[in-house]
């Protein structure tokens, strides 16, 4: 069913990939739809639609994996003869719009797209670059990488490169390449992450990440606090969560309760590992992330959230 959906072969064995990849041995919190039937999503969608049936909406495509909200999207054109996406803009709204919008696109898609809007209008979002540099496998940023190029027409690395500067700029272009070709599986070294920031000294970088800490009985983080500034700080200080615990720094990240934030964490983790995203959320917070987002969010926006979040802890 993927390949009508797609005009580029090539973004079929991508998308069909990366598909399986969160489906199986998930730890993600939205599965495939045990008893799914496109034709009959579609139409409840249309007469959903119809009557501004919001609740209906969220609960039927909050409710299927993305390769099935695919599927009904490709159903819909074919049975209704009208373009799902711009359906929904009509119905919905603000917040929730943008978030079951989000939702619909293809994960590649959606990824490229939050660093297209990372690095779009006045000021870069260099958080939000970083943490998708760090916490996505070197397989999923080649691909990503892949999907830029194919949806906005621009080299990812050349426009990393335009939107930010100095040893920053070195930083992020050094993860999207040569990280990509060091790490292995889903567990990074700490050597080759080091060996690639090379806007530093490498002997002196090694020795500041793997001896300091016991000589000078700091923290790497109170380290890279006193011995960098800036951007390349913020950079530095993301790299080290990351590869201590990217669950505790995402987690981190959604306690900000931020909207833009949480959409992309959420959207972006919900099939692949947002149930360790919850676990380290509760363990830093002492509050699971389901009991905070009804406290910061309301109405269908919150029943959205509540559903890619699925269940308290």
């Amino acid at each position: 069913f993927l390949i009508h959906t797609f005009k580029s072969h090539h973004t079929i064995i991508l998308y069909y990939s990366y598909s399986t990849d969160m489906w199986w041995g998930t730890l993600g919190t939205v599965r495939p739809f045990s008893n799914f039937n496109p034709d009959k999503d579609a139409m409840e969608l249309q007469a959903a639609l119809e009557k501004k049936d919001v609740n209906t909406v969220v609960r039927i495509l909050s409710n299927r994996n993305n390769a099935q909200r695919q599927v009904i999207s490709q159903t819909f054109e074919e049975l209704i003869h009208k373009d799902l996406q711009t359906a929904l803009k009509k119905v919905l709204s603000g917040d929730l719009e943008t978030f079951m919008l989000q939702l619909m696109m293809y994960p590649l898609h959606f990824e490229a797209f939050r660093l297209q809007q990372a690095m779009a209008g006045l000021g870069t979002d260099e958080e939000t670059l970083m943490e998708i540099l760090c916490t996505k496998s070197a397989k999923q940023l080649q691909d990503v990488s892949v999907a830029y190029n194919q949806f906005y027409k621009k080299d990812l690395e050349k426009e990393l490169k335009a939107e930010t500067s100095g040893d920053f700029a070195k930083l992020v272009v050094a993860l999207l390449n040569v990280l990509s070709a060091s790490l292995k599986g889903k567990k990074a070294e700490a050597s080759p992450w080091i060996d690639i920031l090379t806007s530093r000294d490498v002997e002196y970088l090694n020795k500041v990440f793997m001896g300091l800490e016991m000589e000078t009985g700091q923290t790497l983080d109170q380290i890279v606090e006193k011995r960098f500034s800036g951007d390349f700080r913020m950079g530095l200080n993301i790299l080290v969560q990351c590869i201590e615990n990217p669950f505790i720094y995402l987690a981190k990240r959604l306690h900000t309760m931020k909207t833009p934030v949480v959409h992309g964490i959420m959207v972006s983790h919900s099939e692949e590992d947002l149930l360790c995203i919850r676990a380290a959320f509760i363990k830093i917070t002492d509050t699971s992330l389901y009991t905070a987002l009804q406290k910061n969010f309301k109405g269908d926006h919150l029943q959205a959230l509540l559903a890619i979040c699925r269940s308290e802890d």
